[in-house]
């Protein structure tokens, strides 16, 4: 199983930045892609954005242009950090945002266990 510890999150104004960071306990070349995806009380989990293992991103629409999705790994590749840069957030960015990891190999899906973001004044 792979080990995901995240952090970053917190509370922070309207139009405001957080970075969130997501270590993975995993050779990059592991990884078929990696992401962050969040939960609204009351709201089904969605895709934030993603970074495939030949750096492609994907972002959800209501992120685009806002959120930036990057990853690096460790000088021996026994460990992947994600980060998720949000900058100009807005009150319904508010959610718990988790990290996920998919493996080439079982298992397949490993999630962090979520960071709380809350955009208030």
């Amino acid at each position: 199983q792979v080990q995901l510890v995240e952090s970053g999150g917190g509370l922070v104004q309207p139009g405001g930045s957080l970075r969130l960071s997501c270590a993975a306990s995993i050779n990059i070349f592991s990884i078929n892609n990696m992401g962050w995806y969040r939960q609204a009380p009351g709201k089904e989990r969605e895709l934030v954005a993603q970074i495939t293992s030949g750096s492609r991103t994907n972002y959800a629409d209501s992120v685009k242009g806002r959120f930036t999705i990057s990853r690096d790994n460790s000088r021996d590749n026994a460990k992947t950090t994600v980060y998720l840069q949000m900058n100009s957030l807005k009150p319904e960015d508010t959610a718990v945002y988790y990290c996920h990891v998919r493996r080439f190999s079982y298992p397949y899906d490993n999630w962090g266990q979520g960071t709380q973001v809350t955009v208030s004044s």
